[in-house]
């Protein structure tokens, strides 16, 4: 029992930042790939809905492109106090030059990220998926135990952020992380969290 105690000591004792580096992929090619990045786009994520009730008509579409809105929204506040090595195209401009080449939500993943990336006439895109078992969109009650907030977290899903290059389509940058009750009430929220604890790892910061 005193070992098991021990264990779990040290378990908690463990920097966040040191656990977090682990949800972190960066490309050893990362700066040979990106040095002629000037603009990126970010489209709709990829929802996977896990719900007992109160699901809506489009829920997925509706939860995937409010991680879009999540991101510009975080770019667009960060830019005021740090400035990126990159601009993002705005997310009304992305989804307008989608519609009109017919490419709905359900289509995007067909397409890779090379084509996205001529299509939307960009250097890169920010994509990939968000699974939820409630409506992060429509925000998350606020009642929460102490116990919650020390220990179990309340784990309500996962979501993948991830940068691919627009010529090879190769992977540059991935962020993997558990959503909880403690990274915000809804998607903004959240979003914005998220990104700040990324922010140090965060390839485009220019420093």
């Amino acid at each position: 029992m005193k070992r098991l105690l021990v264990v779990c000591f040290c378990l908690l004792a463990i920097p966040n930042t040191a656990l977090a580096q682990k949800d972190i992929f960066l490309s050893p090619k990362f700066n040979e790939l990106s040095k002629k990045h000037k603009v990126l786009a970010i489209v709709p994520f990829k929802s996977i809905l896990d719900l007992s009730s109160n699901r809506e008509e489009n829920s997925e579409e509706i939860e995937g492109k409010a991680v879009q809105t999540g991101l510009e929204n975080y770019f667009n506040q960060r830019k005021k106090r740090k400035k990126f090595t990159v601009e993002f195209q705005e997310i009304k401009t992305t989804n307008s030059i989608l519609k009109e080449q017919k490419i709905n939500y359900d289509d995007i993943g067909l397409y890779s990220s090379k084509d996205l990336s001529k299509i939307l006439g960009v250097d890169g895109i920010i994509s990939g998926s968000i699974h939820l078992n409630v409506l992060l969109s429509q925000g998350i009650e606020e009642e929460v135990s102490i116990g919650d907030f020390l220990f179990f977290d309340s784990d309500f899903g996962r979501i993948a952020v991830k940068i691919s290059d627009g010529i090879t389509g190769k992977l540059l940058w991935k962020y993997d992380k558990a959503i909880t009750r403690k990274g915000g009430k809804n998607t903004i929220e959240f979003i914005d969290s998220m990104m700040k604890k990324a922010s140090r790892n965060f390839p485009y910061d220019k420093n």
